[in-house]
């Protein structure tokens, strides 16, 4: 990161911590909510793989309906437009999601992620990053300003002119938007070419050892504990400002592969029936390469057998710029 960058971004937070004010809610003065029918969405999210955290992940064993993971929702309710419908992400679930092409960083902000808040202070919060390759991912720079503690209890509030930068902030059906800019010196993405939105819930618990952090390396601490079945933030969509698109048809952008079985127990079979070489790199749920840059032959085995169950990325590159990734269910 360039110095001049740093001294701006501590010179903004410095102003608002001083005025101890962020965007207002929704409706207001000066709040940057969208509103999902806003003319600026050109596209929503196609796609969306979700790995559920625990209901209490301080206490692993609590349950809600013989269930110690969130299950409301299904993956597919976060994408397309705002409806309502969501996927609730639990205490530190994640939620990977994809779209037809690729967001670019234009003019003011670039992208949106709805949550189902029922109104303007029941917040549950949630970090925002993007990846132009599928493996490195770069966080937001989120600011949390609500006093550390004492805990906010299950059904407590937020001040949304305390957070940034945050999903969440906002209630149903208006979204929090995102400016690509805020990351114009991060190493490792290309913001013109953004192809992933990773959305991992906060957890919001302020005991030590269970914390979660912003930016400024403040305590993050949002409504907690919430055991339930719709605990973490409920994605509903994702909505894309300025979006380059890819013709579906348009073969040249993809590896041709065959993985199989999926989901799988033990040996995971890759097929290449592409004729450049490729290389892949399998992620589990938190984003940690377990299998980084390994050559793919035309008939490849991985034994997955030592892998906890769960959900896998696995990210194809060739030689000649072309990518895929595929979701892999670990049983």
């Amino acid at each position: 990161m360039r110095k001049s960058f740093l001294v701006l971004v501590l010179q903004v937070a410095f102003v608002f911590l001083s005025m101890g004010q962020f965007p207002p809610p929704a409706g207001q003065p000066g709040s940057t909510a969208m509103y999902k029918d806003s003319t600026a969405f050109k596209a929503w999210a196609t796609q969306c793989t979700v790995e559920r955290g625990y209901v209490n992940f301080v206490d692993t064993t609590v349950t809600f309906l013989d269930s110690n993971k969130a299950f409301y929702g299904m993956d597919a309710d976060a994408t397309g437009p705002p409806d309502n419908f969501v996927v609730s992400l639990g205490d530190r679930g994640v939620a990977w999601v994809q779209f037809n092409g690729h967001i670019y960083d234009g003019p003011g902000n670039d992208f949106a992620v709805f949550e189902n808040a029922f109104d303007d202070l029941f917040l549950e919060l949630a970090y925002v990053e993007v990846s132009s390759d599928g493996q490195h991912f770069v966080r937001f720079p989120a600011v949390s300003l609500t006093p550390e503690s004492p805990q906010i209890s299950t059904f407590g509030t937020i001040d949304a002119t305390k957070i940034h930068n945050f999903a969440g902030k906002y209630r149903v059906l208006y979204g929090t938007p995102f400016d690509l800019s805020d990351l114009a010196d991060s190493a490792g993405i290309n913001l013109n070419a953004v192809t992933s939105v990773r959305i991992s819930d906060v957890g919001g618990c302020i005991l030590s050892g269970y914390q979660s952090f912003d930016f400024q390396g403040h305590v993050i601490n949002d409504p907690w504990p919430t055991p339930f079945h719709t605990c973490g933030l409920d994605l509903d969509a994702v909505g894309i400002i300025h979006l380059a698109a890819i013709a579906i048809n348009d073969q040249t952008n993809s590896i041709l592969i065959r993985v199989y079985p999926n989901p799988v127990h033990h040996i995971l079979n890759i097929r290449n029936l592409d004729p450049s070489t490729v290389k892949f790199t399998l992620f589990n749920s938190y984003g940690i390469p377990v299998i980084e840059n390994q050559v793919l032959q035309r008939s490849s085995e991985v034994d997955m057998s030592e892998f906890p169950p769960g959900i896998y990325l696995m990210n194809f590159a060739s030689e000649d710029g072309k990518a895929a990734i595929v979701k892999v269910i670990k049983l």
